[in-house]
């Protein structure tokens, strides 16, 4: 992933044909150690093509691929009065609690 980004900036940047060395540079700017096999391949992979074309390409995949679950059932309505009171009473419990143990003896900013 690093090596297509490095091929990105670098296209973006008005190289519309990035060589090994120019994405070694980018690369090495920020202190990340290059793979020549890896960088290789992506250079091959990328050369000759449009970034424009490739994006518009990998947008129509991403487009037909399942992305998250089902929603959540909603939860069941409380059949009593008494059962609401005692939940808020437990309710005010925890949070109580909760608000006690906030601290835990140093701040955030100490």
């Amino acid at each position: 992933m690093r090596y297509v980004a490095a091929y990105l900036l670098a296209t973006l940047g008005g190289n519309n044909n990035p060589k090994a060395a120019d994405l070694k540079a980018i690369l090495n700017s920020v202190g990340v150690d290059v793979e020549g096999d890896s960088l290789d391949l992506v250079i091959k992979q990328l050369s000759g093509k449009k970034l424009d074309d490739l994006m518009a390409e990998g947008m129509t995949k991403l487009a037909t691929m399942p992305s998250g679950g089902g929603a959540a059932a909603p939860a069941a309505a409380a059949a009593g009065g008494a059962e609401e009171k005692e939940d808020k009473k437990a309710a005010k419990k925890e949070e109580s609690e909760e608000e006690s143990d906030e601290d835990m003896g140093f701040g955030l900013f100490d």
